[in-house]
C-alpha cells in the first residue's frame, strides 16, 4: 500500500461511533456583479424621466429668457416656435409626474413617454430648419423680417438708435459657441432628451424608487 492509497476506516469495537462520511461541498455561487455607476445613473434617470423632462425643459426655457433678458437677444419667430415645445413637452413631464402616483402608470408610461420623446424629436427638427436658415442652406418664414418680435417698450429706444436688444432675424446666427449656434446646440440637446425619452419608455420594469 502507497502513502497516495486511499484510506479506508473500519468499524470500532462496539460501542464506537461509525466513521462518517465528508460531504464533498462545490465551489461557492457565484455573485452578480454590482451595478456600476454609469447603471444606476441610468436607471434613476429613465426611472423619473417626467420630472427630469420637466427641469430640462424649464431649464432651457430659463436659459432662453436669461439670454433675452441679460444678453439683449430679442427671440426670432422660430426662436419662440422652439421655446414653444419646451413648454408643451414641460406640461406633458408635469402630467406624467402626476400620474406616477397613480395606478394608470404602468399602462400610461410608454405612451407617455413615447409623446415625449417625438414632441423633443419635433423641437430637433424646427431646430434644424433654423439652423438650415442661418446657414443659408435654405430661406427661412417670411415671419422672419425683424421688428415686430422685439418688446413694445423698447421700440421706441430702437427707433432712437438707443436700444440695447438686437433686431431678430430668422437667417443670422444672433450668439454662437464652437461654431454653432444656439439653434444648432438645440438641434443636440433636443435629439438627447428624444433618446432619452424612448430609453426610458423602453425600461424592462417599474422598480420601486
Amino acid at each position: 500500500m502507497t502513502n497516495d492509497d486511499p484510506k479506508v476506516e473500519k468499524a470500532g469495537p462496539a460501542g464506537e461511533l461509525e466513521p462518517q462520511a465528508t460531504p464533498v461541498r462545490g465551489p461557492a455561487p457565484v455573485e452578480a456583479p454590482a451595478p456600476s455607476i454609469v447603471d444606476r445613473a441610468v436607471d434613476v434617470v429613465t426611472r423619473h424621466w417626467p420630472l427630469m423632462a420637466l427641469l430640462s425643459s424649464a431649464l432651457l426655457l430659463a436659459i432662453a429668457h436669461a439670454f433675452e433678458k441679460f444678453g439683449g437677444l430679442a427671440p426670432c419667430h422660430l426662436c419662440l416656435k422652439q421655446r414653444e415645445v419646451y413648454w408643451v413637452a414641460g406640461t406633458v413631464g408635469l402630467v406624467g409626474l402626476v400620474l406616477q402616483r397613480t395606478p394608470l402608470w404602468p399602462r400610461l408610461r410608454m405612451p407617455a413617454l413615447l409623446l415625449l420623446g417625438a414632441i423633443f424629436l419635433y423641437g430637433a427638427g424646427l431646430a434644424a430648419y433654423h439652423a438650415g436658415a442661418e446657414w443659408k442652406w435654405w430661406p427661412g418664414p417670411k415671419t422672419c423680417s425683424g421688428g415686430d418680435a422685439a418688446a413694445a417698450s423698447n421700440l421706441e429706444a430702437m427707433l432712437k438708435g438707443t436700444a440695447d436688444i438686437k433686431p431678430p432675424a430668422c437667417d443670422k446666427a444672433a450668439w454662437v459657441f464652437l461654431g454653432l449656434s444656439m439653434a444648432g446646440w438645440n438641434v443636440l440637446i433636443s435629439l438627447k432628451l428624444a433618446a432619452w425619452s424612448v430609453l426610458a419608455a423602453f425600461r424592462k420594469s417599474e422598480t420601486p424608487a
